[in-house]
């Protein structure tokens, strides 16, 4: 099975504190997820939820032609201010591990994403990745980056 990696860097011109604040809050995922992809996390949270190691979140999410699915994932690890990863417990993916990590800057927070993937079904899920996936995942985080950028402002404004 072949695993991709997509890695993204942003630095957003707000506290290290209101970056966690933001980011460890499940509910505000869908606040950055391109709307026509239906995304909503159907995990009984409210808006003071917080992620910690072991939660389990679950969403409806129409990534392709407005196809809805089921996905859960996992918050695996967190380190309070700095990182935490969520993990694919079921889904569309054969593997799914993504690792949010947040340094205080002069002026700001630089976020990093470190996004491993792989699609099931050998050289179709090959295939489908090069026609589809790979543009659709850099698309949803390029859309998040100008989400963050209308939410929070520009970096060095």
């Amino acid at each position: 099975m072949k695993t991709y990696l997509v890695k993204t860097e942003q630095a957003i011109p707000i506290t290290l504190n209101e970056a966690w604040d933001f980011f460890s809050s499940p509910l505000n995922l869908a606040k950055i997820t391109p709307k026509n992809m239906s995304f909503k996390v159907t995990s009984d949270f409210t808006e003071t939820t917080k992620i910690y190691a072991g939660m389990i979140i679950t969403y409806k999410i129409a990534p392709v032609l407005g196809i809805k699915m089921n996905w859960m994932t996992e918050i695996t690890h967190v380190k309070e201010g700095e990182y935490f990863v969520d993990e694919q417990r079921f889904g569309p993916y054969a593997l799914w591990h993504h690792q949010h990590h947040f340094k205080a800057i002069n002026g700001g927070v630089l976020m990093n994403d470190i996004l491993h993937y792989a699609i099931p079904y050998g050289f179709i899920g090959t295939w489908a990745n090069k026609i589809l996936v790979d543009k659709q995942i850099k698309d949803i985080f390029s859309y998040r980056e100008k989400a963050i950028k209308e939410m929070f402002g520009e970096f060095g404004h």
